[in-house]
């Protein structure tokens, strides 16, 4: 499976999983008892589901390799493969965090250098 892994999150959530040292996730990860992850090739679908028109999110990057058996590639939309982390998640699996800005079109726009079909533009 992909060894990077993303999570979309609130600029407030990952404030405080820096001051705690590890992410618990959001209220829906709370909730399902897992938290949510996307591939490279699954986020944006995943930001323009669930995140639209949302401001002050961040894009996690996460070396899913770091994870362990914790993390289960399970099937969730559209019959896709998606990694569910069935634990807090460590901050030192973290890769990157970036910003995702709204565009002009008022879709997110991903970083120039992300590896998906959006390579930098609004989404």
């Amino acid at each position: 499976m992909d060894k990077r892994i993303y999570k979309v999150t609130s600029r407030e959530l990952w404030t405080e999983a820096e001051r705690a040292g590890v992410f618990q996730g959001a209220l829906i990860d709370l909730q399902d008892g897992f938290i949510h992850f996307s591939t490279a090739m699954q986020v944006v679908e995943t930001v323009a589901k669930h995140f639209a028109g949302q401001r002050e999110l961040l894009l996690i990057e996460v070396d899913a390799t770091r994870l362990g058996d914790a993390l289960r590639w399970e099937v969730s939309r559209g019959g896709d493969r998606f990694p569910h982390l069935y634990e807090e998640l460590r901050l030192d699996a973290v890769i990157s965090v970036v910003e995702l800005p709204l565009g002009s079109s008022g879709n997110h726009v991903f970083p120039a250098n992300f590896t998906s079909n959006s390579m930098g533009h609004d989404v």
